[in-house]
């Protein structure tokens, strides 16, 4: 058989634990292999073919690994509960002034005030809501 062939059985080798664990090292070995088997083809010497095997594995390993690790760690920040209704637009339903009021809020009927005493929001006028004061919504 020729060495070709042997590089390629090497990355389908190195494939399968990539798989079965889920560790892109092995991806980038079973690259670097068939890198190698590449230039086996091209009839290049056996130290040629490690050369390059070694190159392009270490290449893949230290470029990919730390673009990964960067992209892992910016993970989208989830907001949920009350956090998720602060910015959020809101329907006035009864008139809010600094006392107090009502709007809809995410498909919800919530007690609102507004966030400066002495403005008045109108029935049916759009809101933003600033914060969440226990069961209250503060808006402008």
């Amino acid at each position: 058989m020729d060495t070709w062939v042997w590089w390629l059985v090497a990355a389908v080798g190195l494939g399968i634990p990539l798989v079965v664990t889920a560790m892109p090292e092995f991806g980038m070995f079973a690259v670097g292999a068939v890198a190698a088997a590449v230039t086996a083809a091209l009839h290049g010497g056996m130290v040629a073919q490690v050369v390059v095997f070694a190159v392009v594995s270490v290449a893949l390993i230290a470029v990919v690994r730390p673009l990964a690790n960067r992209q892992r760690s910016r993970r989208p920040e989830l907001k949920s509960g009350i956090d998720a209704l602060k910015g959020r637009q809101a329907v006035v339903l009864e008139q809010v002034d600094g006392n107090g009021g009502r709007i809809k809020l995410a498909g919800e009927i919530w007690s609102a005030r507004a966030l400066d005493p002495g403005r008045v929001h109108a029935v049916g006028e759009q809101v933003d809501v600033v914060e969440i004061d226990g069961a209250t919504a503060v808006v402008m």
